[in-house]
């Protein structure tokens, strides 16, 4: 079955092409695709172009295959063209004729726009639930460990003294910008694509405000043109959120590979969290590590995927953009994988609590000594001179306490405040709201 069929039939090369794997990434899109629908249909039956009796017995059949995608039991079948066409042919098995109509007023480009914000709308919430998973195990371990000290570098050259308690409650905070990035794109997303049609609206007097209002999108997108020109704009603005995210795990990833090397030793993980050689029987590889640091590494091209494939489309839709869907779909759940594997290991990592006994890390303290010489009375450039010159001649010995008080320092960590920021753009994803607006929809009592 195909939405535009006319009853001739087309080159099965031909169609094999274009249909690419609709079929295989549609299954992503199907409950929203029937979200849709429902708010689709209600609408239509305010505006009278369906009656109350069908929009009941639509709602019904519409619950019940919502119902069955749940449980696993909706498919693509064979000669069915796409998740629109699948959700329109069983309401019209079951319906008769009835099921013919949910289509007026709307084409599949506004449907699989509705379907791709639904979609990601769902999709980031359940990202930012992750998210904070990792969050608060970050902020767990930074606590835990803030009078642990370790080396601080540049250049990958030992410069001032740091903590487990700041490393990990760097990444936490690294985090709190990363949500905020996320935010932005989610609410960029949320916005109300139904009803542009093939992207330049409708003869029918639909009424977008009530379908924007029964699937909680925030706004709409109110140019019907512009509608059709979101899309894949939304998909490489959801990517570079993302992608960002993903940059931000790749560099944590990378210390933590490092940090366990033997040249650190600054961290370890339990036996059964490592993997061996074939030949090195003494081997403990951070392969998780490495795999977050691949995988993050190649979740970053994606947005640049999206940017040529949409490069230099004029304006309205174009069949390329049907390849965004096969990058994009499948990119959340490899994003959850990511995170709940890096909440684990985070959880689970060894600090070496002794790490600065070692006499090569005396020079970390070098400017400890500069700064108390200077609370002395010794002009600052007198005082690094001074110290320079001891650390040449071997004689600096340092001592090893540290007075660091300022907001963010080893001594302050300002963890809660913090804390504070995460949870004010966490709380702007709203599950609860979200959920309501489902329930509302498919719950529908007949």
């Amino acid at each position: 079955m195909k939405l535009w069929d006319k009853g001739i039939s087309i080159n099965e090369q031909i169609e094999k092409f274009t249909v690419g794997r609709d079929r295989e990434m549609d299954l992503f899109l199907a409950g929203p695709d029937v979200m849709g629908t429902i708010a689709h249909c209600i609408m239509l039956g305010k505006v009278g172009l369906l009656s109350s009796n069908e929009l009941h017995t639509l709602r019904i059949a519409l619950s019940e295959i919502y119902r069955e995608i749940g449980e696993g039991g909706f498919l693509i079948e064979e000669g069915i063209e796409d998740v629109h066409s699948q959700v329109e042919y069983n309401l019209t098995k079951r319906l008769g004729d009835i099921g013919k109509k949910v289509h007026s007023g709307r084409s599949r480009n506004d449907q699989v726009l509705v379907d791709l914000r639904l979609f990601t709308r769902d999709s980031l919430i359940t990202l930012s639930q992750s998210v904070k998973k990792l969050f608060d195990v970050l902020q767990v371990q930074s606590e835990t460990y803030k009078n642990v000290l370790l080396p601080g570098y540049t250049h990958l050259q030992i410069a001032m003294p740091s903590s487990f308690g700041l490393w990990f409650g760097a990444w936490a905070e690294a985090l709190t910008d990363d949500m905020l990035v996320l935010q932005s794109a989610f609410n960029i997303n949320n916005q109300n694509p139904l009803g542009s049609a093939a992207g330049y609206g409708s003869s029918f007097p639909i009424d977008r405000r009530l379908t924007t209002q029964l699937l909680g999108f925030d706004d709409l997108n109110y140019n019907v043109v512009y509608a059709q020109m979101s899309r894949g704009k939304v998909e490489r603005i959801i990517a570079f959120a993302l992608s960002n995210l993903a940059a931000t795990l790749s560099r944590m990833a990378n210390d933590l590979c490092l940090y366990m090397s033997q040249n650190f030793n600054f961290i370890s993980l339990p036996t059964e969290l490592t993997t061996g050689s074939s030949i090195m029987p003494h081997k403990k590889n951070p392969d998780i590590f490495e795999l977050i640091r691949a995988r993050c590494n190649r979740i970053q091209a994606l947005p640049f995927e999206i940017t040529m494939t949409m490069n230099n489309l004029p304006s309205g839709y174009f069949r390329d953009m049907q390849l965004i869907k096969e990058s994009f779909l499948p990119v959340f759940d490899e994003m959850e994988s990511i995170l709940e594997l890096a909440t684990f290991m985070i959880k689970n990592v060894i600090v070496n609590e002794s790490i600065l006994d070692d006499p090569k890390y005396n020079n970390l303290f070098s400017v400890e000594a500069v700064n108390e010489a200077v609370l002395q009375g010794v002009p600052f450039r007198d005082a690094y001179k001074m110290l320079g010159q001891q650390i040449a001649d071997g004689t600096f010995s340092p001592s090893k306490q540290l007075n660091h008080t300022h907001e963010g320092s080893i001594g302050n960590l300002c963890n809660e405040d913090i804390h504070r920021k995460f949870e004010a753009v966490y709380a702007s994803f709203a599950a609860t709201k979200f959920d309501e607006v489902k329930k509302a929809l498919i719950e529908y009592p007949g």
